[in-house]
């Protein structure tokens, strides 16, 4: 049985014009977004690929706040955590810096961040590291801040709260995996800027 997950040859169904609507209400199309539509889901490159895994690791980041919001909101508890010393959850997100920007949890606050993100990583087409170069640069330059805010969020609970979200942890992990991932393409897309 062939995996629905894949990062480099993907067939994602059909071709965009085959599914083009006629008429009605609603948004239009147009050659580039279906050549997007094409290129995100079909193109095989290995800029798409990277941009595929930096997708997956956001969403995985995005996945880890949204339990984190589960408990802030008061959904959820309390917020499981393996048996590892220095690992309290509770601790880290119930306190009232983790509500102190705009009085609201800071973990929606992270999910609207990294829903940017995301934007940023899926906005263009195979070739935008050409044709449109400072998306690429924008994106990496998104990565990098957001992974420099896990760093600094963890040096936070460290010295503040002397202890660590398993949950933060994750996203934070993931944010500085999807960096080394957007390289590739910023570089090319520097050198079309240059040229």
């Amino acid at each position: 049985m062939r995996s629905p997950l894949t990062f480099s040859h993907p067939q994602s169904g059909p071709p965009a014009r085959e599914s083009r609507g006629a008429g009605g209400i609603g948004r239009s199309s147009s050659e580039a977004a279906e050549r997007v539509s094409d290129d995100l889901r079909r193109g095989r490159s290995e800029h798409l690929t990277r941009r595929r895994r930096q997708t997956a690791l956001l969403l995985g980041a995005t996945a880890a706040m949204g339990v984190i919001s589960l408990y802030q909101t008061g959904i959820l508890r309390t917020l499981p955590d393996p048996p590892v010393p220095g690992v309290d959850s509770d601790k880290v997100d119930s306190s009232g810096e983790a509500y102190n920007f705009l009085h609201t949890p800071d973990a929606n606050l992270s999910i609207a961040n990294y829903g940017a993100t995301l934007v940023l990583i899926g906005m263009g087409g195979a070739d935008r590291a050409r044709d449109t170069p400072v998306i690429p640069l924008l994106a990496a330059g998104k990565l990098a801040s957001d992974a420099a805010g896990a760093v600094w969020l963890t040096l936070e609970q460290i010295t503040k709260h002397r202890a660590l979200c398993g949950y933060c942890l994750a996203a934070a992990g993931a944010s500085a995996a999807a960096l080394p991932q957007a390289i590739p393409e910023a570089r090319d897309a520097w050198r079309q800027l240059r040229s």
